[in-house]
């Protein structure tokens, strides 16, 4: 298939989301994170009639690798095939379209790579300097971040278990030699600090270049409030000069000659992977990347990587001096906890890729709760009773039961229905309630349309979601039961136009639902090329204002069929106490009473 590349003339999108670390399986909290918040864009772009890429990846390099390959015995090479094809086999599941979903350890991450690292060095953007750094006497090595941790030093968090990069409780960026009692992660030892040569990003002379970008995108690009306020945190604290070099053997090497045996900070080179991904894609990847002028970068991520991305990623691109496409929006959301606590990777807690799948909840469920409860403005929380309600009242009850009513209605024998084939509704221009219907759907898809256009995704699901609660109303209201004997004309209008109501609303949730979208168009007996656009140039948001023009006359749908299942209380509870505590915890009882089951035996 030939690769999506710009257009002249028409809204070119591309879309990343940021790349999940290939250390372990990803878990509910970083999928709707990035890549389904980015995929629900995407998708809606494309159903807009605009040029979409979406370039997605495993982030391969650093220290999270290194340590989980001690961990796990083998190779950092290794541990980046194994779990690169676990995340990818996830993503495919929850039905994530990536245009490309690559890997940052390849040739062209460490060409590109290279390449933005001498162009910075030759613009005089670069500066050595001497750093003190935790060194571990017992496995005689400089200890990269990871492979760190003590107490947090940020007054009022002192959580037990931060990273010499980050604090994943609060947050703040570190210092591996700011921690306050630090421990090696490979063998228990106190380190000690010794001084070691690096390379660093010098970020307060790129400040003049920086804060013009940050001013005019994050107005022009909408930036969501968080990215802005943590942005803004760090313009105030002061921009530092920032190390972008480590001692370690995984990674991209240097080339600079004194630090031949050095490779790149992860930070300074996984952003360059969405670039190097889509060089993975398409050798004409400059189209998208150094294309400013007609090409438009949407980010999605979760709060902890903004930094990355509005400072750091934007310096390095900018002290280049080279036309790149730099981001105009970013999305960003905050974390999503589970019961009650955090979900954690680390620690293995909450409920994961794989997880997801062994409950037998479809994906478009996981989906659905998932984008209706993203955390864009305050952190949410996911609870098996929310999720279970949110399934039965809200996919079932309301959704699936609109579209079941109509399309069984339809369904039915003539006598009784209209043998599987969609009535003539001459008269839905002077049918009052059915004016009045349109009238409101007119006005929630142009809000619909409004909400996505900004990126709020979780706005755009529950106005799409209002629809099908209308159509509910308008059925109850017109007691088109009664009508189909006593008034067959107006029966068929209202059957009519809840049939276009059915297509819309298969249309407006695709991005949300695609499998949902894909069984309603079926069920319609319609391809999924027949597809509502919602591009301005067909003026087809206008069309779909008239339901009862969407499905023609004498069309003759499919068989109906329910299409969600109910979430019982025994289920869900059973769901509840299989995923207490962590993974460790969990795999503990499976061999608990697999034992006890043999004893038994």
């Amino acid at each position: 298939m030939a690769a999506v590349l710009p257009v002249e003339g028409r809204r070119n999108v591309l879309v990343t989301s940021a790349l999940p670390y290939v250390n372990n399986v990803p878990h509910l909290g970083n999928i709707i994170g990035c890549v389904l918040s980015a995929d629900a864009f995407a998708r809606y772009c494309r159903l807009r009639g605009h040029n979409v890429l979406y370039v997605c990846g495993t982030d391969e390099y650093g220290t999270a690798t290194e340590t989980k390959a001690m961990e796990e015995g083998c190779s950092p090479a290794q541990i980046c095939d194994k779990y690169h094809a676990i995340h990818k086999e996830v993503y495919e599941w929850f039905g994530i379209s990536f245009d490309i979903f690559g890997r940052t350890s390849t040739p062209q991450q460490t060409e590109v790579c290279q390449d933005i690292f001498l162009k910075l060095l030759e613009n005089s953007w670069l500066s050595e300097n001497t750093m003190q750094q935790l060194y571990c006497d017992s496995c005689q090595r400089f200890l990269a971040d990871r492979l760190v941790e003590g107490y947090c030093p940020t007054e009022g968090c002192n959580y037990d278990s931060a990273r010499g990069d980050q604090c994943e409780k609060c947050g703040k960026l570190l210092n591996s030699t700011e921690l306050i009692d630090p421990k090696c992660k490979v063998c228990g030892s106190t380190p000690c600090v010794r001084d070691t040569d690096h390379l660093f990003l010098e970020l307060p002379l790129l400040k003049e270049k920086l804060e013009k970008y940050i001013d005019e995108t994050s107005v022009a690009g909408s930036w969501s409030q968080n990215a802005v306020h943590a942005t803004n945190a760090w313009l105030k604290e002061g921009l530092k000069p920032r190390c972008i070099t480590r001692d370690l053997k995984w990674g991209v090497p240097v080339p600079h000659e004194k630090y031949k045996d050095k490779v790149f900070y992860v930070w300074f080179d996984a952003p360059i992977g969405y670039i190097s991904i889509t060089a993975c894609y398409t050798p004409e990847w400059e189209k998208w990347w150094k294309n400013p002028e007609n090409v438009e970068l949407y980010q999605f991520m979760g709060k902890d990587n903004v930094p990355f991305h509005t400072v750091m990623f934007p310096s390095t691109l900018l002290g280049t001096g080279e036309n790149w496409t730099l981001m105009k929006s970013i999305s960003v959301t905050e974390y999503l906890n589970y019961e009650s606590g955090k979900f954690s990777k680390t620690k293995g807690i909450g409920v994961f890729g794989n997880d997801a799948k062994s409950t037998n909840i479809p994906p478009e469920v996981w989906r659905y709760y998932l984008l209706t409860n993203r955390p864009e403005a305050s952190d949410t929380l996911f609870t098996w009773t929310d999720l279970q309600a949110k399934c039965n009242n809200e996919l079932l009850n309301n959704l699936g039961n609109f579209i079941n009513r109509v399309l069984s209605f339809i369904a039915k024998p003539e006598g009784i229905g209209y043998g599987s084939v969609v009535p003539d509704s001459p008269a839905a221009d002077s049918h009052t309630l059915t004016q009045s219907l349109a009238k409101t759907i007119g006005k929630l898809i142009e809000q619909y349309i409004d909400a996505m256009d900004k990126v709020k995704i979780k706005q755009g699901l529950k106005i799409a979601m209002a629809i099908s609660s209308e159509g509910n109303a308008y059925l109850q209201e017109s007691q088109f039961w009664k009508l189909y004997k006593q008034d067959p004309a107006s029966c068929a209008t209202v059957m009519k136009t809840s049939v276009g109501l059915v297509y819309l609303l298969a249309c407006l949730l695709e991005p949300f639902m695609p499998t949902f979208s894909k069984e309603v168009l079926q069920q319609l007996n319609l391809s999924p090329e027949e597809h509502l656009s919602f591009c301005d140039e067909k003026a087809e948001s206008d069309k779909a204002k008239r339901p009862w023009d969407l499905i023609p006359s004498d069309h003759r749908i499919g068989k109906p069929a329910p299409l969600f299942k109910g979430l019982e209380n025994d289920a869900v509870k059973g769901l509840r106490d299989k995923f207490a505590g962590s993974q460790a915890e969990r795999k503990l009882r499976t061999e608990v009473a697999a034992q006890l089951e043999a004893t038994n035996l």
